[in-house]
């Protein structure tokens, strides 16, 4: 049973072939999946609604930095104190921190008292330091002055004040304790000052616990795993320099370098791609080697600025970078043994998508408006996403500690308002994250099939003019390729991204539910349960893969048809399905080298971004980043995604030809009429073989 024509129509007079005011694709055509388009555009509505939200309510500084006892943002400017130059956490009364780590005390860490400081304070050698509150009410200072002072004007109180501040309840505090800056907070050092000490009990000052657990409650705050995330958020946010370089400009010179390479050096560019393929990951790998400490002495730490070095603090940091160290390591091995083996049979697939870019010039250009979209929407995407995961409300902790602190505004102690701050988030904010995300995806996804579209329209204008310069090609086909898939087809399109990403998200949210149930010990113990539990994720992963391919597909037929997206998924299925053997070698071993084309893109970018993350600038105080995890996967993921665009062009050129070679054969009793000769003569080589080896 004869198909559907799909790349030639016939002429008025009936015989088949192309008139000349045909043209070569289907132009009469009409709107397709008008109503995934309406759904397309308000869930964009919505995602400028939900990103308005955050840029409203977010604050990125609480990503990284502590509140005080007012409820105020270190670093931040507000409307009692500025303190941008404060970025430090400090807990000022050390037996509030000693109680908090104590089992069924009652007392919170969030609610011992803070203070935003410059630096950690340490003990004197000779005296005893303290810290004091903000001055305000009779304490006639400035925050410059208060800052210059170290913090301490207990000198200038009077004797009631610093009654009060031996009873701990300030507005001045003992320096006991050395602390270090780890992660923007001050972390306790068990081991006090017995200069200190002393001088404390020769005060009359209340007995303050020096016990090894003063060190332990502020530790395990900072390794919280929500703090953890945020600050690889924030990672990601301060790292933007490093996105915009290695995520953005890099992989675009480097996509158009591949582009240029394979049209004029196409013999030698798959021996080029899998040497540097194995390359670039061996020397990311290395990389995560150093910076998870079995390589040298560049090892990441959560300590900021200078300290002791016989001093070391842990963090889930440094546990997740070894575990992405042992992740590549098993990546790379396998990568280097499946490249090696293939070595020999690459070749063929990317010759005639080489003749066809060389034909379309457009296509090598063509790439870069999608790029430009993606650009711009990835830099308001990244900035609304910083601004929801801080888009929390602060508010005062509703706690039943028997703690006193003294006012200096109301000039006395007060016992009633001694609880802390913290940041509460609402299981709509979790929503709003949620939602950003797969946004995004699906935005990806949509400019990345559009593109596809795109090209794929173009080719098949080439592949049907007999491979050659035309005049029944439109002019800039590119351009005619892009004004029918803006007037007729983004429906289509919608629809078709909308299921991939559906599959992707649904896969990635029952792998985290895999792993959270073997996290807490209650996967099923039925052998039988165990295997379906199992075979459910590899099956999962098998339709995303094969959803991929017939979108990929699809998009051609779109393209070529004019169809809406599952009736040219229904012909893209059936010509694949026909002629399986016929251009299964071809296909799997383009899109192979292919794959490894993106990959050594990304791993370029990802290689690129730790060399700029191992520099002073993100080493230091404000700008530290505390692990290159994030930030380097981050521009992993868009050098491939910018990889995907350019590289497309040949991906979608040669599944083009392809099914324009199956169904110009259908359509002539096997022979294909418009086949470009390189074309014809891969695949009659192909078929000898199969016919020798039968």
């Amino acid at each position: 049973m004869r198909g559907p024509v799909i790349g030639k129509y016939p002429s008025s007079d009936g015989n088949g072939e192309v008139g000349a005011g045909n043209g070569i694709i289907k132009h009469n055509r009409k709107c397709r999946d008008i109503v995934f388009l309406v759904f397309f555009i308000a869930f964009w509505i919505s995602m400028i609604v939900n990103s308005s939200f955050g840029f409203n309510q977010g604050n990125p500084l609480r990503l990284n930095f502590g509140l005080d006892y007012k409820g105020n943002v270190c670093g931040g400017k507000h409307s009692d104190f500025d303190l941008r130059e404060l970025e430090l956490k400090y807990w000022v009364n050390p037996n509030q921190v000693y109680q908090s780590g104590m089992k069924n005390s009652g007392v919170k860490l969030s609610n011992a008292r803070t203070i935003c400081l410059l630096d950690c304070p340490i003990p004197s050698e000779d005296s005893l330091n303290w810290v004091c509150d903000y001055p305000e009410g009779d304490i006639r200072l400035s925050l410059d002055d208060w800052i210059d002072m170290n913090y301490d004007y207990f000198a200038d109180l009077t004797p009631e004040l610093r009654n009060t501040s031996l009873q701990l309840q300030g507005p001045c505090y003992p320096v006991i304790f050395p602390s270090v800056n780890v992660y923007w907070s001050c972390q306790f050092i068990d081991r006090p000052s017995n200069v200190s000490l002393t001088n404390w009990k020769r005060m009359n000052g209340v007995t303050i616990n020096d016990d090894m657990i003063i060190d332990k409650s502020i530790h395990n705050s900072i390794n919280a795993r929500s703090s953890v995330l945020k600050r690889y958020v924030a990672d990601v946010g301060k790292s933007w320099p490093v996105l915009i370089v290695c995520g953005g400009l890099l992989p675009l010179f480097l996509s158009l370098l591949w582009l240029l390479m394979i049209r004029h050096f196409v013999t030698g560019m798959p021996w080029v791609t899998i040497f540097l393929f194995n390359g670039l990951i061996i020397s990311v790998t290395m990389f995560y080697y150093m910076k998870a400490g079995w390589i040298g002495n560049d090892a990441i730490s959560p300590i900021i600025g200078e300290h002791d070095p016989y001093y070391h603090v842990t963090s889930r940091e440094q546990h997740h970078m070894r575990a992405a160290a042992f992740l590549m390591t098993c990546v790379m091995i396998i990568s280097v043994l499946s490249s090696i083996a293939i070595v020999r049979r690459i070749l063929m697939a990317t010759s005639v998508a080489a003749k066809v870019i060389g034909e379309v010039h457009a296509l090598i250009i063509f790439p870069v408006i999608p790029y430009l979209i993606l650009a711009v929407f990835y830099m308001i995407w990244v900035s609304a996403a910083l601004h929801l995961f801080s888009s929390g409300e602060i508010v005062r902790n509703d706690c039943s500690t028997n703690c006193c602190a003294y006012d200096l505004k109301a000039k006395r102690v007060s016992c009633d308002d001694c609880c802390g701050y913290s940041i509460h988030y609402t299981n709509h904010i979790a929503a709003s994250i949620l939602f950003h995300l797969f946004g995004c995806y699906w935005a990806t996804q949509f400019l990345i099939a559009s593109s596809s579209t795109v090209i794929a329209g173009s080719v098949a204008s080439y592949y049907w003019a007999r491979g050659e310069s035309s005049t029944t090609i439109p002019f800039l086909p590119v351009f005619s390729s892009m004004k029918l898939l803006t007037r007729y087809s983004l429906g289509s399109i919608a629809i078709g991204s909308l299921i991939v990403s559906f599959i992707e998200s649904t896969r990635f949210i029952l792998e985290a539910i895999r792993r959270r149930l073997k996290v807490a010990d209650i996967m099923p113990e039925n052998f039988i349960k165990r295997m379906m539990f199992h075979t459910s994720r590899f099956c999962l992963k098998g339709i995303e893969l094969t959803i991929k391919s017939v979108n990929r597909n699809a998009y051609i037929m779109i393209a070529i048809t004019g169809k809406g997206f599952f009736k040219a998924s229904e012909i893209a299925t059936n010509l694949i399905i026909s002629n399986i053997l016929r251009i299964g070698r071809v296909n799997v071993i383009g899109d192979v080298i292919l794959f490894l084309g993106k990959l050594c893109v990304s791993l370029a970018s990802a290689l690129f971004a730790f060399l700029m993350l191992d520099t002073h600038k993100y080493k230091s105080s404000h700008n530290k980043i505390t692990s290159p995890l994030f930030p380097v996967m981050v521009c992993w993921g868009l050098g491939y995604v910018v990889a995907t665009l350019f590289f497309g062009v040949v991906e979608m050129s040669i599944d083009t030809i392809i099914l324009s070679y199956c169904q110009d054969a259908e359509e002539h009793q096997g022979t294909a009429h418009y086949a470009p000769p390189l074309l014809i003569e891969t695949f009659e080589e192909d078929n000898e073989v199969q016919r020798i080896g039968q």
